[in-house]
């Protein structure tokens, strides 16, 4: 029996829990992911559709599917977080990794279509790290 983590929304309205038996982890770089995201790119897990239990605010939950392809983005209609959601085949559970409350134990395994990287992706990663939100003002 794997082990469960549960996840939710910024603002709690929203709250699940899934099994830790990711088959996928991808950081995606397409231009929807970007948009989606409103970063550089989407972190998501790939795993069954089985493997969720809502506990709570389903009915909060807001569904866009975009009309011209593939892509859906799943959010909280009270905070907006990004949340799990079907894909459109119906064969795949696809979870958001920063809607988990821990990590999950699979690494992230690839980062895909590169070719639509934001450029300053690769400044951003190399840039200093701070332990908290510092600015020079």
């Amino acid at each position: 029996m794997s082990r469960k983590i549960l996840g939710g929304c910024l603002c709690g309205a929203v709250k699940f829990v899934v099994n830790d038996s990711f088959d996928k982890f991808y950081f995606c770089h397409c231009i929807q992911c970007r948009k989606v995201s409103g970063s550089s790119h989407a972190s998501n897990l790939f795993t069954t559709i089985e493997h969720i239990k809502w506990l709570s605010g389903l009915d909060k939950t807001v569904r866009f599917d975009h009309k011209e392809g593939e892509f859906t983005k799943v959010f909280c209609s009270q905070c907006g977080s990004g949340l799990p959601y079907k894909s459109l085949s119906s064969e795949s559970l696809i979870v958001p990794a920063g809607s988990l409350d821990e990590e999950p134990s699979l690494a992230p395994q690839a980062q895909i279509f590169c070719s639509e990287k934001a450029r300053w992706f690769t400044a951003g990663i190399s840039a200093p790290e701070n332990s908290g939100y510092e600015s020079d003002d």
